[in-house]
């Protein structure tokens, strides 16, 4: 790996937001799943959910392809994935109209949130629903109803983006250090990291310069092991 290339994802894993994320509640179509990732690697998300109990290319990730910027973690049901995110302290949103809806705009996005985003044809699941905390809703004054998932997610995400740079969320480094030496072997070593992973070998540590930092111990098992 070039130093520019360490200091550019250095870069990038310093404007993370490791307490901003998605849901995906069996959102199933691939290029709408790739486009979510997208937005959500550009306003620094660091980690998406997801739940794709009746998608089986999906949980095998076959669809995400090689996701090394926006990790992806799936669920059995939408009730566990729910519960582990309210026991991070996330405020868990979802994307439904009801009565108890409010517009996108009046949420307080510097908190730790996710944002539940439904299936395309017939959107959140009444489970999802009854779980959030508060549904939210992007005003719409034309013809049609909904907008496509990934463009909903752009324009929450956004906004999320605007009141966190208000609040200085950017400034500073929010990804732990463990964290950012995954990614950094990850991203600035992707043949070497496939062979360590088929080798099940541990990662080493990349330096200050964008070197791997690791005792001969290392390369020697990374040589002879099978």
């Amino acid at each position: 790996m070039t130093f520019e290339r360490h200091q550019k994802i250095r870069e990038i894993l310093r404007l993370r937001q490791p307490d901003l994320s998605l849901l995906l509640e069996e959102v199933h179509k691939p290029h709408n799943v790739s486009a979510i990732v997208r937005s959500a690697d550009a306003v620094g998300v660091h980690k998406i959910h997801a739940v794709w109990e009746h998608n089986r290319a999906m949980r095998k990730g076959t669809a995400m392809g090689a996701q090394i910027w926006v990790k992806t973690h799936t669920h059995k049901s939408t009730e566990a994935a729910i519960t582990h995110l309210k026991n991070q302290g996330m405020q868990v949103l979802v994307t439904h109209l009801d009565d108890t809806a409010v517009d996108f705009r009046q949420i307080d996005y510097t908190k730790p949130t996710t944002i539940i985003l439904g299936q395309e044809k017939h959107g959140a699941t009444d489970e999802a629903v009854a779980l959030a905390d508060q549904s939210i809703i992007v005003p719409m004054v034309g013809m049609v109803q909904s907008l496509n998932v990934s463009v909903a997610a752009a324009i929450i995400l956004y906004e999320a983006q605007r009141q966190r740079e208000a609040a200085s969320m950017y400034a500073s480094n929010r990804l732990s250090e463990q964290e950012a030496q995954k990614i950094l072997f990850e991203g600035g070593f992707p043949v070497l990291h496939k062979e360590v992973k088929r080798r099940g070998l541990e990662y080493p540590r990349v330096d200050e310069n964008g070197c791997i930092d690791a005792p001969d111990s290392w390369w020697q098992a990374l040589q002879y092991s099978t």
